[in-house]
């Protein structure tokens, strides 16, 4: 596709109003050594634009404007709408979130306003205004960031006040809330809408995480997500009003709970996040949040922040080992990124990320060991030139990732607390990552006939046309997982009767009676139908064939010798029920034959330690490698005598990798 930006975006988050004027010039020294082409500047500098409620200074933000300007910069320019000015706080304090547990907040922190305060509304909007009016067309303002990091959740008399005009709109009267939040349970039913109060701690919640009733706190998410949405599209129409060319984004944060991020993007021009790995995330998290981003439009994306070295706010913040920054950078853009971009790019004198990494150190000098990092990868990048921009990843399978699911599975109280929706998706994307098998992560809406596999794990709520959707790829000749926890209810949370799966029922071929759970000292064991066996732990469906065929049966308990894993032929295609949490092992047998009877290919024939990625141009196809492992790795033969992008060199079979190291290697179309 045609790329949004004519380079690589390589920079960061850089803050020179923190910081006197003696020093920008020699920032621009040092950054010019690294190849540093872009800045996101004005993240948080609301209060030193307007310190007042009727003044506006803008003569510090244009000189910063005009030094990046002249220094050929892409700069990202940030709205500042964060963090709120104090005059603002105390005259008028109605602006300030209100927590869980109901406690209106004081003047401090970040991301602290009320989304649906219209005197932040106000504010936020004449702000942006005034920038955009004065900076939308300026050549070098390639991009602008709305807001940073949208988060919180608001339980304020505003935000109650909004909720009832969006249910009225969501459902009409009265009497469907009722029944779409089964208010006849615990006697419940209301007969106004001023009867609706908010589910924190005061009302029907329990705790963040649990509640007594779904369906409420479920429309309180979705509420929320479209209130912070609201207040992402007011800046971004302001700023396209002035320059409907501009390039408009906000950054995101991988599988962050609280916000839609499939319907975010949809009004995204494009999607940009912050990748914060901390010391023991494996690669494939890091790789499956990235291809997360990239499916959320299916288009490459920005990496807006990530570190050089090291973070401040985890419970041990490692330094990055030598190489390793390198390797992470190039995973993003493996995965498809068309930027690398740090925070920060000179580290803060106070505050609580002082010690957050930064191209700059305290030292304040290049001769460091992050900064030559930063300046070998700023070279090669810059050499690239437009190569791999725009470039695009194909893939043959894909994994449905769905908020609202995500939600209502972690509000159900049972079968097990321990069952987490990102950590069971994250199991079946690592198959995938191991074998070196692009996937795509993917909406409950997407077009599903360009894939021959399809992976739904805890596919909970069944909403709209996704039972429709799903019966469709599979008679067309589609292979469908499904696990456990499917089907069960519909959009505010309420069983679907009949048994279980609900309406996935008749395609598994498949009756669940019963569900079992255990906790993690007890597991049962799954026998396969060539005789193998695997421990499966956490959840155990009663399943009842009903045309399906079972590829794995119970090994203990009371329902020894029943089915735990099943295959239906449907249509022209065919569903696989896993029906208990398999071992890694035990899965990937199941899935083998899932991409068995898909013929679903990987990116190489051989296995490989290393992992592999494939992006495509009109004319080139990229193959990133990059060892993540302890130990050397050897080029794949599969790929030898194909020139490295970033040496020149041909690869050849006797070639290895060392840990972190990375190839780039290219095949013309």
């Amino acid at each position: 596709m045609e790329p949004k930006f004519k380079r690589i975006l390589y920079g960061g988050d850089y803050n020179p109003n923190q910081w006197p004027e003696e020093i920008w010039k020699e920032d621009m020294r040092i950054f010019r050594n690294a190849r540093i082409n872009s800045a996101t500047i004005n993240v948080f500098s609301w209060a030193k634009i307007q310190p007042s409620e009727h003044e506006y200074r803008f003569d510090e933000l244009d000189r910063i404007v005009d030094m990046l300007s002249e220094e050929g910069y892409d700069i990202v320019m940030a709205t500042s709408t964060a963090a709120l000015p104090a005059w603002m706080v105390k005259r008028y304090p109605e602006v300030m979130y209100t927590d869980y547990e109901g406690r209106r907040h004081k003047f401090g922190g970040r991301h602290n306003a009320c989304p649906n305060s219209p005197v932040y509304r106000h504010f936020a909007a004449a702000l942006v205004e005034r920038l955009a009016e004065r900076y939308a067309h300026r050549p070098n303002v390639t991009c602008w960031h709305v807001n940073n990091e949208f988060g919180n959740e608001c339980y304020c008399d505003i935000c109650q006040n909004a909720f009832r005009v969006w249910l009225k709109d969501r459902y009409k009267t009265i009497e469907a809330v009722n029944e779409a939040w089964n208010m006849e349970f615990w006697g419940h039913t209301l007969y106004d809408w001023d009867e609706i109060v908010l589910p924190n701690e005061l009302g029907d919640g329990f705790s963040p995480d649990c509640t007594n009733f779904a369906g409420i706190s479920l429309d309180y998410r979705r509420f929320i997500s479209d209130s912070y949405l609201d207040c992402y599209k007011l800046e971004r129409d302001i700023i396209h009003r002035h320059n409907p060319q501009t390039t408009v984004t906000t950054n995101l944060m991988g599988t962050y709970k609280g916000l839609d991020y499939f319907k975010w993007a949809k009004e995204m021009d494009i999607v940009s996040w912050d990748n914060y790995p901390a010391y023991n995330t494996r690669p494939a998290q890091v790789a499956m949040k990235h291809d997360l981003m990239r499916g959320l439009k299916d288009q490459p994306f920005l990496i807006m922040e990530q570190t050089p070295s090291q973070q401040n706010w985890q419970k041990y913040n490692t330094l990055k080992r030598p190489g390793q920054m390198r390797a992470l950078s190039y995973q993003g853009i493996a995965h498809g990124a068309d930027s690398v971009q740090y925070f920060q790019l000179r580290r803060s004198v106070g505050g609580c990320e002082k010690f957050h990494g930064a191209v700059i150190a305290h030292a304040g000098t290049e001769n460091t060991r992050v900064f030559r990092e930063v300046a070998q990868l700023g070279r090669e990048l810059e050499s690239f030139g437009t190569a791999t921009t725009g470039s695009e990843k194909h893939s043959e399978a894909g994994i449905l990732f769905d908020w609202e699911n995500y939600w209502a599975l972690e509000y159900t109280s049972g079968p097990c607390a321990d069952l987490k929706y990102v950590p069971q998706v994250q199991q079946y994307y690592d198959y995938f990552y191991q074998r070196n098998i692009s996937v795509d992560m993917l909406p409950v809406d997407a077009d599903l006939s360009r894939y021959k596999l399809l992976c739904a794990p805890v596919l909970y709520m069944i909403r709209g046309k996704m039972k429709e959707a799903l019966e469709a790829f599979v008679r067309n000749g589609g292979i469908l997982v499904l696990t456990y926890m499917s089907g069960i209810v519909g959009a505010s949370d309420n069983v679907y009767l009949g048994g279980y799966p609900g309406p996935l029922r008749e395609m598994a071929g498949i009756w669940v009676e019963e569900i079992d759970s255990l906790p993690p000292e007890f597991q049962n064991g799954v026998r396969f139908s060539d005789g193998s066996g695997a421990s499966c732990s956490l959840v155990y469906d009663q399943i009842h064939l009903e045309g399906a065929e079972a590829l794995g049966e119970y090994t203990r308990d009371f329902y020894a010798g029943t089915p735990a894993v099943t295959r239906n032929r449907f249509g022209n295609g065919a569903v696989y029920y896993i029906g208990t949490q398999l071992e890694p092992d035990g899965l990937a047998r199941i899935l083998d034959q899932a991409v068995s009877q898909g013929q679903v290919r990987s990116l190489i024939p051989e296995a490989s330690g290393l992992e592999i990625s494939c992006r495509e141009s009109e004319d080139t196809r990229f193959y990133y490698l990059i060892n993540f492992s302890e130990e050397d790795q050897p080029v794949p033969a599969s790929l030898a005598g194909k020139p490295d992008l970033i040496t020149g060199r041909i690869s050849t079979a006797e070639d290895v990798l060392a840990p972190w190291d990375v190839r780039i290697l290219t095949e013309a179309l």
